[in-house]
């Protein structure tokens, strides 16, 4: 199993800054994948961006340019630097780590851009 804790949502203006931190159970080079999700209201789930254990990334294409995702590896965590913020990247973002053909998820955590 993988458990995830996620921080670093807040409420910022547009064209603004944050960073969400995702730590993880267990070292992130055992796990398949990691990556952020979102979810705004009365909308499906999906995908921001995504790490794989070998290092490669992917991007849904409304972030690319302005979301990057990292690791830390010594502290088993994921980031997700977000800038230029938009409103439309209002949403509660969840942490998720493919492991072992499973799908595990975090509790979420709310990024409010106002314009």
């Amino acid at each position: 199993q993988v458990h995830l804790v996620e921080s670093g949502g807040g409420s910022v203006q547009a064209g603004g800054s944050l960073r969400l931190s995702c730590a993880a159970s267990r070292t992130i080079f055992s796990i398949n994948a990691m990556g952020w999700y979102r979810q705004a209201p009365g909308k499906q789930r999906e995908l921001v961006a995504r790490i794989t254990s070998g290092g490669s990334t992917n991007y849904a294409d409304s972030v690319k340019g302005r979301f990057t995702i990292s690791r830390d590896s010594p502290k088993n965590t994921v980031y997700l630097q977000m800038i230029s913020l938009k409103p439309e990247d209002t949403a509660v973002y969840y942490c998720n780590a493919y492991y072992t053909g499973v799908n595990y998820w975090g509790q979420g955590t709310q990024v409010t851009v106002s314009s």
